[in-house]
């Protein structure tokens, strides 16, 4: 069949084995293969999280590393994108959860001064506009280390500055905001976030993150309990009183952070990542479009990256199809996204261990199978 237009191939990641631009890449091989005629546009995407840099440095930014100062305080590089106007900054590379192993989680001492740390950077880079990513922290800081390595004090009961981590925060005393650097006034902050939840309470950044940065149930009490008392003394420096909204409990409390001492603005993380990527040039004259990422489920269809693609093009008439390494949506759930058909690399290769050790030939004969079948 011939199409009307172009493929565009704009898929999120594999999380653990395919960056988006190698999702992309592999699919695009496939599908040129097969279909050698076929133009193919590749646009690989991102949902706020991690991968938000690689998507805009495969749109074309310039790549900055940056030595920063890792969740629990050693040395990591992590990367900035840039292209002049705008900077992104990805909190996982800096301050995530991935870049501790599972023996190493501190679930009250962990910090966010690496995402800081690449902040200043990115300030000064000369951008008017900071995209801040975020998603998969490490730390339930509240964005105290952020903050502090931004200019501001926070400082315990007895006038000294807190140590890192959001469990120190159960002592804080008094924040002073008026330290902060004054280039973070003159930029528009972007928080991308697809993270509903407050900064406290039952669905709050401790309660409902807690556990998997290794909070036990003691430790996930103190740390919220640690969090208000910080929301408080944050109300008293003259913060916005954000702790009660939705967002303020994205990556531990820094979400809280942005929004209260930054005057950050957030907006669900996939639409800010298909506005970095200039997705709807892309989708122009399209006749069909691949998402996907690594598990099609649930969450997929409430602010993933393949619903934001799918509901763009969708709106512009354009029929998507999802790949994956594996999908356990019905054929219902995935129209009502807007998704036509998936496949799944277990399609192919039935053995979730090969799926997960060498992905990306397993991608590219999908890719060729679903040439024949879609084009």
């Amino acid at each position: 069949m011939q199409l009307p237009g172009p493929v565009l191939i704009a898929p999120d990641k594999f999380k653990g084995t395919l960056t988006a631009p190698e999702v992309a890449e592999a699919v695009a091989a496939g599908l040129r293969e097969e279909r050698p005629d076929v133009e193919v546009r590749l646009a690989p995407v991102a949902d706020g999280g991690d991968g938000t840099v690689d998507a805009a440095l495969a749109a074309g930014y310039a790549r900055m590393t940056v030595p920063v100062s890792g969740p629990t305080g050693y040395p990591v590089d992590t990367e900035i994108a840039y292209d002049g106007e705008t900077a992104v900054v990805e909190l996982a590379s800096a301050s995530g959860l991935a870049l501790l192993d599972p023996d190493d989680l501190d679930a009250l001492g962990a910090s966010s001064d690496g995402t800081g740390e690449a902040l200043l950077a990115a300030l000064g880079t000369g951008a008017r506009r900071v995209v801040l990513g975020v998603g998969g922290s490490a730390c339930t800081d509240g964005g105290a280390g952020l903050l502090t390595v931004l200019g501001a004090k926070i400082l315990d009961t007895n006038g000294n500055p807190v140590a890192p981590g959001g469990g120190p925060l159960a002592n804080v005393g008094e924040i002073d905001l008026s330290g902060l650097d004054p280039r973070i006034r003159e930029v528009e902050l972007v928080l991308a976030s697809d993270v509903d939840n407050p900064l406290t309470g039952p669905h709050g950044a401790a309660h409902v993150y807690g556990p998997q940065k290794g909070a036990n149930p003691e430790q996930v009490e103190l740390l919220d309990g640690a969090l208000g008392r910080y929301a408080e003394a944050m109300k008293a420096a003259g913060g916005r009183d954000v702790a009660d909204q939705p967002g303020a409990g994205a990556a531990g409390g820094v979400g809280f952070a942005a929004l209260a001492a930054l005057g950050a603005t957030m907006r669900p993380g996939v639409d800010v990542v298909l506005d970095l990527v200039d997705f709807d040039r892309h989708l122009e004259g399209a006749g069909l479009v691949i998402t996907g990422e690594g598990a099609l489920d649930e969450q997929t269809l409430h602010g993933k990256a393949p619903a934001g693609v799918a509901a763009r093009a969708i709106a512009a008439g354009i029929p998507v199809i999802a790949i994956a390494g594996r999908c356990d949506l019905t054929p219902e759930r995935l129209a009502e996204a807007g998704i036509d058909a998936a496949h799944a690399l277990l399609d192919v290769e039935p053995d979730p261990q090969r799926c997960m050790a060498d992905p990306a030939p397993i991608l590219t004969t999908l890719a060729r199978t679903l040439a024949k079948t879609h084009l």
